[in-house]
């Protein structure tokens, strides 16, 4: 699916933002936070909210909403900006990140008013709350979808793959994954961590519908977002992405999964941002 060259620039702009933004709070906060994750999922966040899922800002509680699922929960800087961007919460919020009593944490905590689905810490039980979630609207004979954002290094937890099964089986069409494959995780390059010989595979050999996309192309996200409705699959798009995109020096290195913004780096990262908008890229 082509999107016009117009709805490109609007994405381009609000991704942009979004990183300007991660930026922002990540410095401010004092302390170090989770980037490359965070960096690595900005198209996905702004091709979801901006294009593809049903939601009411001004009724975040609405019953008939698409779900959205951060279970790498240490990206949570992309999705407080996605949240804000999208009208979700708003500066106060922002400007609490990491600061003492502030419910926005290195980590989400459900809070359905603010958008957030669920809590999120320990790696690998997204899919599975994605699972009930979607088999409850189902139950219910409810329309929504439901989204899962999962890292590739989080695809090592069993409890992934069990998730994965009882999806197939149920037959759970409403439901997809999106596996954000910036093939880096806290320790590392995840084939040095855990070799994966095909993660397509994996998850066509359980029944599911597998799309490799570019994770930073807004047509290919927009295209591959909505699920195949002839299909009583559910689909999982393995999204290849940039850990630490859009910052060159954060840009596949392993140690900017969690750091600290110096004044000198953090100057430089928003006037990188500032030139990627001047130049329109």
């Amino acid at each position: 699916m082509n999107i016009s060259k117009k709805e490109s620039e609007r994405l381009k702009g609000l991704a942009r933002n979004m990183r300007h933004l991660m930026i922002d709070m990540g410095y401010k906060c004092g302390t170090s936070a989770h980037f490359g994750g965070g960096l690595s999922m900005v198209e996905i966040l702004t091709a979801l909210y901006g294009h593809v899922l049903n939601y009411k800002v001004e009724d975040p509680r609405w019953e008939d909403r698409d779900r959205f699922i951060l279970s790498k929960g240490h990206g949570v800087l992309g999705f407080y900006a996605a949240l804000n961007i999208f009208g979700f919460i708003g500066k106060k919020e922002i400007e609490s990140f990491q600061q003492n009593e502030s419910e926005f944490i290195a980590h989400p905590i459900m809070d359905l008013d603010y958008g957030i689905e669920s809590s999120n810490g320990s790696l690998g039980h997204g899919l599975s709350l994605g699972v009930g979630i979607a088999l409850a609207s189902r139950l219910k004979n409810k329309n929504f979808r439901v989204y899962v954002m999962l890292g590739d290094g989080e695809c090592n937890e069993g409890s992934v793959w069990e998730a994965v099964m009882s999806a197939s089986h149920f037959n759970l069409s409403n439901l997809i994954a999106i596996v954000d494959r910036n093939s880096m995780q806290n320790d590392g390059h995840s084939e040095d961590v855990m070799s994966f010989d095909s993660l397509e595979s994996a998850w066509k050999g359980f029944g599911w519908t597998v799309r490799s996309i570019d994770g930073h192309n807004f047509s290919e996200l927009i295209h591959n977002l909505n699920p195949d409705k002839s299909s009583n699959k559910p689909t999982v798009l393995i999204a290849n992405t940039i850990k630490g995109k859009g910052i060159s020096f954060m840009e596949n290195i392993p140690a900017w999964h969690h750091g600290s913004l110096t004044k000198e780096t953090y100057e430089a990262a928003i006037q990188e941002l500032v030139q990627a908008s001047d130049g329109n890229n």
